[in-house]
């Protein structure tokens, strides 16, 4: 319960932008892929190796994404009413 004020805020969105707001999921994927490759290693030549290796890996992890976010025409119209000062214009 001491997170719930924290919680509150989410379900002020309306529903399509909950969904969305939801679906982050693939990052949660692409962030665990990531620390997966770096665990076992004990430390890179460089910053470069480092990021080479990021590069490749979420070439390799984004390959899996093949879901769609659902129902996104709705949500990108709710985005463009209530953040309308924050989107770009066509």
């Amino acid at each position: 319960m001491r997170k719930w004020s924290r919680l509150t805020p989410f379900f002020d969105y309306p529903p399509e932008i909950r969904r969305v707001i939801f679906t982050t999921n693939a990052i949660e994927s692409l962030n665990i892929g990531l620390r997966k490759l770096t665990k076992n290693r004990g430390s890179f030549p460089s910053d470069d190796a480092l990021l080479k290796l990021f590069y490749l890996a979420r070439r390799n992890i984004s390959k899996k994404w093949t879901m769609l976010i659902p129902d996104w025409k709705a949500a990108l119209m709710r985005f463009t009413i209530q953040f309308e000062d924050r989107l770009p214009h066509p």
